[in-house]
């Protein structure tokens, strides 16, 4: 019973008409029966996913379609899926694989089964050095690229969704990039798969007997294989059609090109399942051959008078040794200059008819580098620009090139009418035709009365162009229809191009497969697909479809929820950052989940259950940390969303409660610390104390108390002087509260002393500032101030801006009225002051806008240079919080870390880990989920210090990995010592 919980129906959408693509009621239950018992009776109910809430957040991917699973399955290894491939095979329900969920044209999408194979499925094995990698199709493109960088390489595949994209999905859709061409992306440099058949066959074709096996265990597939393979190498015609079409970017229907560049079927088959989306078997793991990855790069905007004169010097450019040469219209980047970061301001005053290239060089030293730079230059004397080329090598700018150049889909997305949707269309001509394609494209859109803006990879042909239709509203289905009927001619007619270069085929193009192959190629595709699947359970419809209206069904429409995530396109960028994304639901799926709700009548069985469920599913299991919006190309908050829900959830009487925490929060610091006391010697009684209160009042109320609590901080912080202070240090209310961590897990963990605690975080602040000649102060009223994040996270917004404008005024005293910086010492507090705190009155808004404030890390930054390193640590592992990632401040975190010792690690899944302040103690499984990852990676290693910058991320860092991480400060304070 819990007497405190939150009214989850105080969130309930405003009552509107439901929509005819709403979830009906009778589904209110998740997946019917038998189905739902036979799966766990199959797999195990851990394994399995079933109610409405689960079946909501997988029916939705990237695409414009939405298709609700009847069940979810986590399946976690090649036994489970030959498991529900059987069962689908018995029962004739349809199995798609799903990964990352970033498929622009419905590959990820289901009315039967849904395989969700990212969760369990993350791996990489650097083999020879790095010259290849043994791959899970659940890693993240991205991760598995920081484990090579290293070793001087990557994989070839660079599409923009590097981020989020699964490599199973890269290798299944045979995604591309901005500089794989056809020379690198997954066709090109895949040497091996091991791969599940629709049978529950499972073949490494890197095995010596990989040929000997699969013709014995698919005896029928092995002969039909060659069958087509003979047929096709007799038809001259034919294989030449197909070596053509392949020439360029081609991820329309299957890749028959297989047939001509293998011999035996083990081998055929492995090139054929290589853009096949999952439509013909399984890809378990992938061995990749790696490309170099440049130590030196550079890049430049060209500027021109139009489309037509900027593709003129791209081939030269490429035949230069352009690693990428990238193709934008001026209204583009008009857009971007305001709205993205360090973008050239003056790139608004541009001609709205000019175009620009993006163009990078990579090489291994800078003499090399000046070189290519150099040609570069010579080709560009030929042709006439608008601007003069500036090859720049700084990383901050070249960042902000390549942000400009892969946020078109956000810019787009963010200004989009309400409601509509955003497709991300994908074709590719011969380069040398691009500038024509391309101006043939921009006056089909603008007929359609869509943006006629194209942005793409000029070298390979390739671009890419953005519709927004509104789904709910017929006449613009059918001004989609007709646009794409229009665009199919004009690029297969016209250009004999693809139409899909490199986002595979899709639903949404799957009834134009042979529109563009040909009655003939077609047909071979079918009798493949028949060979590997001969029920038809994998995805079907995905890649070949005779209904030439599959395209035009299961449209999502995107009902207008809360402002601030309204725009969501559902591309799922957010979830590799999400604390909560192995434990509940990520940010897109809140989102996704939110949607369905506004799509129901109120009240309806369907709406109540998901309000049920999403209380603990989206609302208490949110950190609400924000580094979603860091990740998102729209810049969407949804922490943002959850707080308001959360706001809307308290009672007039709990609002009034916790302001009045809020005007006695020094006495509750106070009591904090006798309770941190009490409980070193108590422990087992206050875990059960505390695990009592929650099960009587509320999970969201009561904290648990978790094992290895930290002792409490020193009743006094230590005395200074506002004499000669460079700046004012308020130590944050967690360490007024928490003490440091006892040395036990690495060397120098705290300065042990008699009392076996270490050395408080203030009195290391105090003294490391004083060595460096910038000496502070710490006002002696500080007690009690707070940043107000507590109170704002959890929706309490009274007593957010009681304390907000309490500290504010008194930062603003203690400061001299803004002549002295703050110096805050957890970066958490310092996120929520430095950002204008909620609820301000005016005076203290003005006031806020005179102060600086500085987190510690920042701080430290500037101490560095006047601070002599006595004794440098071997090896430290580093743990840039979510607030420190806000402030732009982890690579200060990491130029520290790199000054204190000879070897920094920073775990590659490192995100946040979801201690949210005292989230992970009301819900410490978040905070488990959350550091797994990170917890995994440092498993078996050892280092001489653990930093952080926030003492209750450090508390939560320390639960899950055993090891001592503090304040960064601490250890460097001890370091300088002369």
């Amino acid at each position: 019973m819990d007497l405190l919980a939150p009214d989850v129906s105080r969130i309930a959408p405003e009552a509107r008409e439901a929509a005819k693509d709403r979830v009906p009621d009778e589904l209110a239950s998740g997946t019917p029966e038998p189905l739902r018992g036979e799966l766990i009776d199959l797999l195990g109910s851990d394994r399995v996913l079933t109610r409405i809430i689960d079946l909501v957040r997988y029916a939705s991917d990237a695409s414009p379609y939405r298709l609700l699973p009847q069940a979810v399955v986590m399946a976690r290894d090649a036994n489970d899926v030959s498991k529900v491939l059987s069962f689908g095979r018995r029962n004739g329900v349809p199995v798609t694989f799903r990964a990352g969920g970033t498929s622009l044209n419905g590959q990820a999408q289901s009315d039967g089964i849904l395989v969700d194979v990212r969760r369990h499925w993350s791996g990489v094995e650097v083999l020879d050095d790095g010259a290849r990698a043994r791959v899970k199709p659940g890693t993240v493109l991205g991760h598995a690229n920081r484990v090579l960088a290293p070793h001087g390489r990557k994989l070839g595949p660079d599409p923009a969704s590097t981020d989020i994209a699964c490599v199973g999905g890269v290798v299944a859709n045979n995604s591309g990039g901005m500089r794989c061409g056809v020379v690198a992306d997954s066709y090109s440099t895949v040497r091996s798969l091991t791969f599940v058949l629709p049978s529950g066959t499972v073949i490494d074709t890197a095995a010596s007997d990989a040929a000997e096996r699969f013709e014995r265990a698919e005896p029928e597939l092995a002969k039909g294989l060659t069958k087509i393979r003979d047929e096709i190498r007799a038809d001259a015609e034919l294989s030449e059609r197909i070596r053509k079409k392949f020439r360029i970017k081609n991820t329309t229907g299957y890749r028959l090109c297989a047939f001509l560049d293998a011999d035996e079927p083990v081998e055929i088959f492995r090139r054929l399942l290589i853009g096949s989306e999952g439509t013909l078997g399984f890809i378990a793991e992938a061995v990749f051959e790696t490309v170099p990855l440049p130590a030196r790069t550079t890049v430049s905007w060209l500027h021109f008078d139009g489309i037509e004169s900027a593709t003129e010097p791209v081939p030269a450019l490429v035949e230069a040794g352009a690693t990428a040469v990238e193709l934008m219209v001026a209204p583009a980047l008009m857009v971007a200059s305001q709205n993205i970061a360090g973008a050239p301001q003056d790139w608004m005053e541009l001609p709205p008819t000019s175009a620009a290239l993006l163009v990078e060089f990579g090489a291994e030293t800078d003499g090399e580098l000046d070189r290519l730079v150099a040609g570069a230059e010579e080709i560009l004397r030929e042709h006439e620009m608008i601007r003069p080329a500036d090859f720049t090598r700084n990383p901050e700018r070249v960042e902000v090139s390549w942000t400009v150049r892969e946020g078109l889909h956000g810019l787009i997305g963010r200004f989009r009418a309400p409601g509509t949707s955003l497709i991300i269309e994908d074709v590719c001509v011969s380069p040398e035709r691009i500038a024509e394609s391309a101006r043939d494209i921009q006056g089909l859109l603008t007929e359609h009365g869509f943006l006629p803006g194209v942005a793409g990879h000029a070298s390979a042909g390739n671009l890419h162009f953005m519709l927004t239709p509104d789904f709910s509203k017929q006449e613009d289905v059918e001004r989609y229809e007709t646009f794409m009927e229009k665009l199919v001619d004009l690029i297969l007619d016209k250009y004999d191009g693809s139409l899909k270069a490199e986002h595979g085929t899709g639903i949404n193009m799957s009834p134009y497969v042979e529109r563009e192959w040909g009655e003939m190629a077609t047909e071979l595709m079918w009798r493949a697909k028949a060979l590997a699947d001969p029920e038809g359970v994998l995805a079907p419809g995905v890649v070949l479809n005779r209904d030439g209206g599959a395209h035009l069904r299961n449209l999502k429409t995107t009902p207008e929820i809360e402002e601030v995530a309204t725009t969501c396109v559902e591309c799922g960028f957010c979830e590799p950052v999400c604390p909560s994304r192995h434990l509940t639901t990520t940010p897109r799926q809140r989102i996704v989940i939110r949607r369905e709700m506004a799509r129901q009548a109120a009240g309806s069985a369907v709406q109540r259950a998901l309000l049920e469920q999403y209380e603990y599913d989206g609302l208490q299991t949110c950190a609400a940390d924000g580094t979603c919006q860091i990740a998102c190309p729209l810049g969407i908050d949804t922490g943002d969303l959850i707080k308001g829900f959360r706001a809307e959830q308290q009672t007039p009487a709990a609002q009034r409660r916790a302001a009045g925490v809020a005007r006695h929060w020094a006495s509750v610091e106070h009591t904090a610390r006798a309770g941190l006391r009490a409980g070193a010697v108590a422990g087992p009684l206050m875990r059960a104390g505390a695990a009592a209160a929650r099960s009587v009042f509320s999970d969201e109320m009561v904290p648990s108390w978790p094992r290895n609590m930290p002792s409490p901080a020193p009743a006094r912080l230590p005395r200074s002087s506002r004499e000669g202070a460079v700046a004012v240090y308020m130590p944050a209310c967690v360490n007024r509260i928490f003490g440091p961590p006892a040395a036990n897990g690495s060397r120098l963990a705290a300065r042990p002393r008699t009392n076996g605690a270490g050395v408080p975080l203030p009195e290391a602040m105090l003294a490391v500032s004083a060595r460096a000649g910038m000496p502070v102060w710490i006002p002696d009223d500080v007690a009690g101030s707070c940043c107000s994040v507590p109170w704002a996270s959890k929706g309490y917004t009274e007593g957010a801006a009681l304390m907000a404008n309490r500290t504010i005024s008194e930062l603003w005293r203690w400061s001299g009225e803004g002549e002295l910086p703050v110096v805050i010492d957890a970066s958490s507090c310092a996120h929520g002051l430095a950002g204008e705190p909620p609820g301000l009155n005016e005076e203290n808004r003005e006031r806020h806008g005179k102060l600086e404030i500085l987190d510690s890390v920042s701080w430290a930054r500037r101490l560095l240079p006047k601070l002599e390193i006595s004794e440098r640590l071997g090896s430290v592992a580093v743990h840039p919080t979510c607030s420190t990632r806000h402030m732009g401040l982890e690579r200060d975190l990491r130029e520290i870390a790199e000054a204190m010792a000879d070897r920094v690690v920073q775990p590659i899944r490192a995100t946040c880990c979801g201690m949210a302040g005292d989230r992970g103690m009301l819900h410490p499984e978040l905070t488990a989920s959350a550091t797994a990852d990170e917890a995994a990676e440092l498993a078996g290693s050892r280092h001489d210090a653990y930093l952080c910058s926030n003492r209750t991320c450090e508390i939560g860092l320390q639960q899950a990995t055993g090891a001592a991480y503090q304040s960064f400060v601490i250890p460097l304070e001890r370091i300088t010592r002369l």
